[in-house]
């Protein structure tokens, strides 16, 4: 799989930050948005193999642009925060995201993580 990435989030500081960690570990960065209705017109636009997003977007849930998005892409969506997954788990189990990542963990090799079989050089 590759792993075109857009970054959702609505902290400029960190998606400036998160691009240039990603980029540095080899992971492209074809976009950033910072609300759910720009992720889901750089998605469609970009069509991105993964897309990161920020549980909380300002006031806008990222679960809910996780369901949206699922519906219309095909990108592979893992969700983000700075929260812990034991206070999220459950909704993370119940989303159309394939997993989570602390933000503090960001990095490709984590990413690969959560994809598994699907991130380039596992296994077939």
């Amino acid at each position: 799989m590759s792993m075109r990435c857009l970054l959702v989030d609505d902290s400029i500081r960190f998606l400036e930050a998160a691009r240039t960690l990603l980029e540095r570990d080899g992971i492209p960065v074809v976009g950033v948005a910072m609300s759910g209705s720009e992720a889901l017109a750089r998605a469609t636009e970009l069509a991105p193999d993964i897309v990161l997003v920020d549980l909380d977007l300002n006031g806008e849930n990222g679960f809910d642009l996780a369901v949206e998005l699922a519906g219309n892409v095909t990108s592979v969506i893992i969700l983000i925060s700075t929260h812990s997954l034991d206070d999220f788990e459950e909704l993370v189990a119940a989303s159309p995201a394939r997993g989570f990542l602390h933000k503090s963990a960001l990095c490709a090799r984590a990413i690969r993580d959560v994809l598994g079989n699907d991130s380039p050089g596992a296994p077939t």
